[in-house]
């Protein structure tokens, strides 16, 4: 007995046939049933036929291939990445940097593993392979043969030819930039480092924290950034450089990477030496192009801007008060334009700030020469006795906790405890309160325009933050130097990346932030499931959601593999 399918015209009917032998012992065919037509049955259908005569022969039924599912792993964030990278042409652009004939292995996926995991997963490099091999499913990584070894030596490939991996980078990044005009942020971080022993020309050295304002074993690192927001260049220093001393090596690489024919370096007040604006001038004639500036002046440490500040003082809050807001104005500095913006709002915040500093030192001079005089008047009180001296010293460490020793000065040479309080330097400074001070060498843009551009480089400490935050940039365990510029290399690719996300984000007038649209993909997986006998490979259905952050950000949708 078999199933046999017979036509009738265009249509196909399935019948139950069973074979005999009539009386002349010749073979034919008779149909025991007609079961349908074949385009009409269902798959239950089916099932159920089969299932019946299984059951009607008293067979057991058989039972069904159950799915295995071996693994699901993340995969629509990094897809998302990679498209970026590629289309970028990060890929081609550092192979061809990386080529070496000795190598046994992929640097360039290396590395591209590594700039993912800071914005995926941030990581230590161990941690990275961890990662690759059972949490993610990378585009073009074979994460089964990875050792710890290879994301050494890919991270050592980086700086073996520094300059061609820099300038390869730079080549890609170039069609993204004005080459006219371009207005440049230079801003410098710290970045604290672990270890304690030393190495040939170490980059950790003990500083100033930007993060606490603590001594810390540490090194530095400057950002240059385009005023869009985009990170184009990037420079390693000791942990202990002078940030006057790194605007010249900056910008001196900047032009050697770029074709740019006028450049502005906007920077901050600890950029700001006369040095530097006379260096920014030489190499300006030296390389026969425009180079400008806006430099932040910090105004405190220059005694010539307490005479200057009096005689802008009466403009500035008369030109406040008029507008209900901001003042700018300008003004001749060292001969160079000088613009001076009056924040009121923001001074009266200053100056209510030192002025509770001020009433609280104060007090704690009133206690210190209370318990002198019950002493003197045979008082004591509890603990040990005080002197003028201790009481000195005491009064004097509250004075620099509180950073008003131009203000409230103890007299450490007098027999018995006193202070004073400079009137006349605490006007000084309420003078300064609520001020930027910017020398510039742009001529064309009004006051406030030269404003502006200076307080973009707020966007530049945002980029800090998320290096520190969200790249986790910091802490660093390598030791050698070479080491810790491939890693700040790496950390620096991952904001570019964040960068273009926001761009593109912000573009499309998405809710998203780069952090959040990354968690949303993230939720895509890609799983693999065993079934009757063969392995399959699918990719999560993307939700409306994630359909819509791929065409903001303009990413082909992951397809199934093959």
């Amino acid at each position: 007995m078999y199933v046999r399918v017979v036509r009738s015209g265009p249509r196909r009917y399935v019948r139950l046939v069973e074979g005999y032998r009539d009386d002349n012992g010749r073979v034919k065919q008779r149909t025991v049933a007609n079961l349908g037509r074949a385009d009409q049955l269902s798959d239950d259908e089916v099932d159920g036929l089969i299932e019946g005569l299984q059951r009607a022969v008293g067979r057991s039924e058989p039972r069904r291939a159950e799915p295995e599912f071996q693994r699901a792993r993340a995969f629509g964030d990094l897809w998302t990445l990679h498209q970026l990278w590629q289309e970028l042409g990060l890929d081609d652009a550092l192979r061809k940097a990386l080529r070496s004939s000795r190598r046994e292995f992929d640097a360039e996926a290396l590395i591209r593993a590594m700039v993912f995991n800071r914005l995926a997963a941030p990581r230590s490099k161990r941690g990275v392979l961890d990662w690759l091999q059972e949490d993610v499913s990378l585009p073009g990584v074979d994460s089964e043969q990875l050792h710890h070894e290879q994301l050494l030596r890919a991270m050592d490939a980086l700086m073996n030819h520094p300059e061609r991996v820099e300038q390869a980078i730079a080549g890609q990044l170039k069609p993204l930039l004005d080459q006219e005009l371009s207005v440049v942020f230079w801003d410098i971080t710290t970045v604290r480092i672990h270890g304690v022993e030393e190495v040939a020309d170490d980059l950790r050295q003990r500083g100033k924290s930007k993060d606490t304002g603590g001594v810390a074993r540490q090194f530095a690192l400057g950002v240059v950034q385009t005023s869009d927001g985009l990170p184009i260049a990037h420079e390693v220093f000791e942990g202990n450089v002078a940030e006057t001393r790194t605007l010249a090596p900056m910008l001196q690489r900047l032009l050697s990477r770029y074709p740019i024919r006028r450049v502005a370096v906007v920077a901050d007040r600890g950029l700001l030496s006369l040095d530097n604006v006379d260096t920014l001038e030489a190499l300006s004639a030296q390389h026969d192009l425009a180079i400008d500036y806006i430099l932040a002046v910090p105004g405190r440490r220059y005694a010539e801007f307490t005479g200057l500040m009096s005689e802008l003082q009466p403009q500035l809050e008369k030109q406040a008060a008029e507008h209900e807001g901001e003042a700018v104005t300008e003004t001749t500095w060292q001969g160079r334009r000088l613009i001076v913006a009056h924040n009121p709002q923001r001074a009266a915040e200053q100056q209510a700030s030192r002025r509770h500093k001020i009433h609280r030192l104060e007090q704690i001079g009133e206690a210190l020469a209370q318990r002198l005089d019950n002493q003197d008047a045979g008082k004591p009180g509890r603990g040990r006795r005080s002197t003028d001296r201790s009481a000195h010293r005491r009064f004097h460490q509250h004075v620099l906790r509180s950073s008003l020793s131009s203000i409230v000065k103890a007299d450490l040479s007098a027999e018995q405890f006193r202070y004073d309080i400079d009137e006349e330097a605490w006007a000084a400074a309420e003078r300064l309160d609520g001020k930027l001070l910017l020398v510039t060498s742009l001529h064309e843009y009004s006051p406030s325009e030269i404003a502006d551009r200076y307080r973009a480089l707020a966007d530049i400490e945002r980029g800090f933050r998320v290096l520190k935050s969200d790249i986790q940039i910091a802490p660093v365990y390598h030791r050698l130097p070479e080491r810790v510029r491939a890693h700040a290399l790496i950390c620096f690719l991952a904001l570019v990346l964040h960068r273009i996300l926001r761009r593109r984000l912000k573009a499309a007038g998405s809710g998203y932030s780069p952090e959040n649209a990354l968690r949303a993909l993230r939720r895509i997986q890609r799983h693999k499931v065993h079934l009757a006998g063969q392995d399959y490979e699918r990719v999560t259905k993307p939700t409306p959601e994630q359909l819509q952050l791929f065409d903001e950000l303009g990413v082909e949708v992951p397809q199934h593999p093959a």
